[in-house]
């Protein structure tokens, strides 16, 4: 891609699987350090092992349910203790459990879904962001979706906070400014391991609704993240949103 993060540290939240991995994976390659975030230990920890091995690059396996306040504080001071510094965060994990109606979302449903989507990446943005000021400068990066702007009905609230998510793009621009720079990259249908489980015929629907003909490829984030990463190449963008989602319609 020709982005260079050679000697940064960049975290990424759900980062052992799906998109979270392709980032960590194309982070490492532009030469940076990792820290691989996410509530499973071992897949973090797999992953790891495997930017240790292919590129010689740092990386820290976290376990880390970003819902929770604490965890959160937590994963930051595992990563300053490691590096002494975070360059770029990629707020990545996200969630959006199914439910028969909206009538019958329970408490416990609607809280998980703000919490992962939302509360964890406005609680990792404030300590991290708050320390990349003081330090002079990096990135905060976050994945959205076309729910955020498109909301269907059987995903209201993952809709609400990944709206909620756009927003804080906006305020934290704002607050850690000129500093920091934030950035949403808002996502379309893309082909993770997840779209294994979907239901015969919604990966020919969903291609209907895109101009591109098709849902996304994982490695088609990795352009867009690198690109928000590296302040050489994206130092006059903030507060803005990056669709990727093949032109949705």
């Amino acid at each position: 891609m020709g982005q260079s993060l050679e000697g940064r540290v960049v975290v990424v939240t759900g980062g052992s699987r799906g998109l979270g991995r392709e980032m960590v994976l194309a982070f490492a390659g532009a030469g940076a350090d990792v820290v691989i975030a996410s509530r499973k230990a071992d897949a973090c920890e797999a992953l790891a092992e495997q930017v240790r091995e292919k590129f010689g690059r740092r990386a820290l396996p976290v376990a880390c349910n970003v819902s929770d306040w604490a965890q959160c504080d937590d994963l930051t001071a595992a990563a300053y203790t490691e590096f002494g510094r975070v360059d770029v965060l990629v707020n990545n994990a996200g969630l959006s459990p199914l439910y028969p109606s909206l009538d019958q979302v329970s408490e416990a449903l609607f809280d998980k879904v703000i919490g992962v989507n939302l509360k964890g990446p406005f609680r990792l943005s404030a300590l991290i962001g708050a320390r990349m000021r003081e330090a002079g400068g990096g990135a905060i990066i976050n994945i959205s979706s076309i729910e955020a702007v498109r909301p269907e009905p059987l995903a209201v609230p993952y809709s609400a906070a990944k709206a909620g998510l756009n927003a804080l793009t906006l305020g934290l621009a704002q607050t850690y400014g000129p500093a920091v720079r934030v950035n949403t990259i808002q996502c379309g249908p893309f082909a993770t391991d997840i779209s294994a489980a979907w239901p015969d015929g919604l990966r020919a629907e969903l291609s209907k609704h895109t101009a591109a003909g098709r849902v996304g490829e994982p490695h088609e984030i990795v352009g867009a993240a690198l690109f928000l990463a590296d302040p050489s190449a994206s130092g006059f963008c903030s507060g803005a949103t990056i669709a990727l989602d093949g032109s949705w319609r």
